[in-house]
């Protein structure tokens, strides 16, 4: 297994190095600090209680695993196409064809769905404008800023990610705060909350179960990261400090945040589809507290957009570069961005638009089914990529080793087991079984397509 080049012979302006390590550790944050912290979190909370914040450690630690080892890979073989690229080498050109246009596919509906969100948001605060009008607005001003030099690229997406990050640090002061009683009109809350209602755990671990399913997903859009890290001055480098940083402050952001919230508040006093970080600030006494939050779940889902469209524009990149993806794809600008992947990645957008005029309420509940699940599988074959990878590294070039997986097989198969797991409750569960089969039925289709272009390439 030879190391590969990633750029085309012949290609004149490959892509630029313009990100520093400060826009590579916002890059990530802003991939996975969206809506699904700041409003869909009440829906795991609904479920298993207190508990919440044990279901975040279970999903983060896995998140955790997964990223570990993507970096693992990525410190050691650093390209724009990240766990694909490893996919191909680890088990050949359909792992890498499949894994690519499988995470392309998640991005690109994803962002269209975020793009959808704050265009809801916007309509309420300006409703003259039709929401199908802020969609196209969104979609234009992201193109834009995707198709300028990725150094401002990665300045745009660093404050973008800054507001979210201070607002979550804003929200744990103001929280902790307020269960010591510090803040005015407050009494300290003890743990009356956490141990009431049902005691910590008023659903068992049933429950606790149930929040993993609810809330693992939030986690993807790390991976965002090791993408990125091909266009830093020092990828290698740059990967493993953006990976160990990004995880412990996702993890730190989210499990926080849900111990002051269920400690603040009784568990089952919050009302479904609002958002819990609203009852708490409501709580605490922050005067417009649903336009605050409002405000800044319309920033955070811009920031997701915007972050998803640079990371699926440099996935079909990559793939176009190993011929699984149409070759015109790979013109560059003269400052190095790929903009025929950035159009093609956010075409999609531009048709939601037309889907937003014709059906707002609906198109996007199936296509979120689609790809619900599509996550899990890539993080499946990341996982089998490091286990075949790592024997190879340490065997033909040991020093490239400089962020290593811990506890090395054990961890791994125990993160595939998790998966395997989560998976199968996913299929036992009448409100997850629907994602699981149209994303498995997706992801079958990708695969055929993979299986039937290797056939013919052999026969060639």
């Amino acid at each position: 297994m030879q190391d590969q080049q990633l750029r085309t012979p012949g290609r004149e302006e490959p892509l630029s190095g313009g990100l520093k390590q400060r826009h590579l550790t916002m890059l990530g944050l802003g991939g996975v600090i969206g809506a699904g912290l700041f409003v869909g979190s009440g829906a795991g909370i609904a479920v298993a209680g207190p508990g919440i914040v044990l279901s975040y450690l279970i999903a983060g630690a896995l998140a955790m695993l997964v990223m570990r080892m993507l970096g693992e890979m990525s410190s050691a073989m650093p390209a724009s196409g990240s766990f694909s690229v490893h996919a191909e080498r680890a088990l050949g050109r359909w792992a890498g064809f499949s894994v690519g246009w499988l995470y392309w596919f998640l991005l690109v509906v994803v962002l269209a769905v975020e793009a959808t969100g704050a265009a809801t948001i916007a309509h309420g605060w300006v409703p003259e404008v039709p929401q199908w009008a802020w969609v196209l607005v969104f979609m234009v001003v992201f193109t834009v800023a995707n198709l300028a030099a990725v150094k401002n690229f990665g300045e745009f997406e660093f404050w973008f990610a800054a507001l979210k990050v201070g607002a979550i640090v804003l929200f744990l002061a103001l929280g902790l705060l307020a269960v010591f009683g510090v803040l005015p009109d407050t009494d300290p809350v003890g743990m009356a909350n956490l141990t009431g209602e049902g005691g910590f755990l008023p659903n068992g671990w049933a429950g606790v179960v149930s929040g993993v399913l609810a809330v693992v997903f939030a986690f993807g859009g790390l991976e965002v990261v090791t993408i990125a890290a091909a266009e830093t001055d020092d990828p290698a480098r740059a990967v493993g400090r953006a990976v160990r940083s990004a995880v412990f402050r996702i993890l730190f952001f989210y499990v926080g945040s849900m111990l002051v919230i269920v400690t603040l508040l009784p568990w089952n006093s919050m009302t479904p589809g609002l958002s819990p970080y609203v009852a708490v600030l409501d709580r605490i006494g922050v005067p417009s507290a649903g336009t605050v939050m409002n405000i800044v779940v319309f920033v955070a889902l811009l920031s997701a957009l915007n972050a998803n469209l640079y990371g699926s524009s440099r996935m079909v990149f990559s793939l176009a570069e190993r011929g699984e993806a149409p070759r015109g794809l790979l013109a560059t600008s003269h400052g190095g961005v790929p903009r025929r992947a950035v159009l093609a990645s956010v075409a999609f957008g531009f048709v939601s638009v037309v889907l937003n005029l014709l059906w707002p309420d609906t198109v996007f509940l199936y296509m979120l089914n689609a790809v619900g699940a599509v996550l899990l599988f890539v993080w499946g074959l990341i996982a089998v990529s490091q286990l075949r990878l790592r024997r190879h590294i340490e065997r033909e070039t040991p020093e490239r080793l400089t962020l290593r997986m811990w506890a090395f097989p054990y961890l791994t198969w125990a993160a595939l087991a998790v998966m395997g797991v989560v998976l199968v409750l996913m299929l036992l569960d009448d409100t997850a079984r629907p994602q699981l089969l149209w994303s498995a039925g997706a992801t079958a289709l990708v695969l055929l397509v993979s299986l039937v272009r290797e056939m013919r390439a052999r026969r060639a």
